[in-house]
């Protein structure tokens, strides 16, 4: 039987590496997990009183279905983080909740995206924005960013055609922890409403930043087109309970049939998690003690990972403003044919797991991308293994 070709378009190279980690596996030695970004994972734990409102929520046999647009508490919560905190104009009606953000840019790319249509990703991207634009027929055009995580307006003005759709913000970015400012987001916006495009703006690492204080889109978006995604899984240690939610600028009336659109969607799907909805509700009007002991760990190990990447030949590293990854550059020679064949070799050969640059984009080629969430420990020794890995190859 005839299966869709449609998959054959989606790639997502952040899971694919742990193909190669299973047989790595099967050696019987140990793995250094810097691939996959999942505070829970390590050491950062979901706070209590969110696990709390979960366990409550069942107890009280909170677990029904909710309105296919997400339990009116939540949404009127998000509303005075996005608007009052950020300043996006909004109402509830205006807030899709998802689970995930991952079920959002589906939904949202299902719902803007046609044959042939053209996104507009900044180079390196995080891969779903690609997989979800090229599944639903389009193709996708990287901008370059500045090596000072300035936005190129003038690659994006030139890239941008007839069959464009929408810019992609990714702030802070995945896979590199740059930030953009204000003046550029500014700048984007401006872009966007010259050529009657999107704005679509993921903001799941919002709280995590860690030299300057963060600009949200909504501090420029004014009347502009903008789909703001965010969610609950890192800010909040949440990962596993898949909780996000979908924001539409209400100043834009140009959003109405989209919004109509994506909520027909939702109402396909039924409904996200509802106790899960519970927990994250609890997580917005409840203590948020646990972000700046969040931030300064993550900011410490930052600084370790960077010092030591920065001392081993053949890396160059940029010190990232905010998220958790760490994205440097590796000098190939003729040692490797590619970024993928480096990351298995560093696999097989010193047990350290981290990403292929190239599953970013072509901007990400020669690079690869690094977790640093582990323990301090776990760090140093895998930044050990990396420095001896390297140095025998240059032998």
């Amino acid at each position: 039987m005839k299966i869709s070709d449609r998959i054959s378009r989606v790639e997502y190279a952040i899971r694919d590496v742990m193909l190669h980690a299973r047989e790595y596996q099967k050696t019987g030695k140990e793995i250094m997990y810097l691939n996959i970004g999942d505070p829970v994972a390590f050491d950062f734990k979901t706070p209590l009183h969110i696990k709390t409102a979960l366990v409550d929520a069942l107890a009280n046999d909170n677990d029904f279905y909710t309105d296919s647009e997400g339990w009116t508490d939540l949404r009127q919560s998000i509303v005075g983080k996005e608007k009052g905190k950020k300043g996006l104009d909004l109402t509830p009606e205006d807030v899709l909740v998802t689970n995930g953000v991952s079920e959002g840019l589906d939904m949202v790319m299902g719902s803007i995206v046609e044959d042939g249509d053209q996104i507009l990703l900044p180079g390196p991207y995080y891969p779903p924005y690609s997989s979800y634009a090229k599944f639903y027929g389009g193709s996708i055009s990287e901008f370059g960013i500045y090596e000072d995580g300035t936005p190129n307006l003038d690659d994006i003005k030139n890239k941008i055609s007839s069959k464009s759709k929408a810019i992609c913000i990714i702030n802070p970015n995945n896979p590199t922890g740059e930030v953009f400012s204000r003046k550029s987001l500014q700048s984007l916006i401006d872009i966007a409403a010259e050529n009657n495009l999107y704005i679509i703006c993921d903001e799941i690492y919002d709280e995590i930043v860690f030299d300057e204080e963060f600009s949200g889109i909504g501090s420029v978006s004014r009347d502009a087109p903008v789909i703001l995604l965010n969610g609950f899984s890192k800010t909040y240690l949440m990962t596993g309970l898949r909780c996000g939610y979908v924001c539409m600028n209400n100043n834009s009336r140009q959003l109405d049939p989209l919004r109509q659109n994506i909520f027909k969607l939702a109402r396909v799907r039924i409904a996200s998690n509802f106790p899960v909805q519970i927990a994250a509700n609890a997580a917005l009007n409840g203590s948020q003690e646990h972000l700046p002991i969040m931030v300064q760990k993550l900011k410490k190990r930052r600084d370790l990972v960077y010092k030591r990447l920065n001392e081993i030949n053949d890396l160059e590293c940029t010190k990232p403003k905010g998220a958790f990854y760490m994205f440097p550059k590796i000098d190939l020679k003729n040692r490797w044919k590619n970024d993928l064949e480096f990351v298995i070799d560093l696999l097989n050969s010193s047990g350290v797991l981290t990403v292929h640059g190239s599953g970013f984009g072509n901007s990400g080629t020669g690079h690869f991308r690094i977790v640093y969430l582990p323990p301090e420990e776990i760090l140093e020794k895998s930044m050990d293994k990396i420095q001896t890995f390297l140095t025998k190859k240059s032998v």
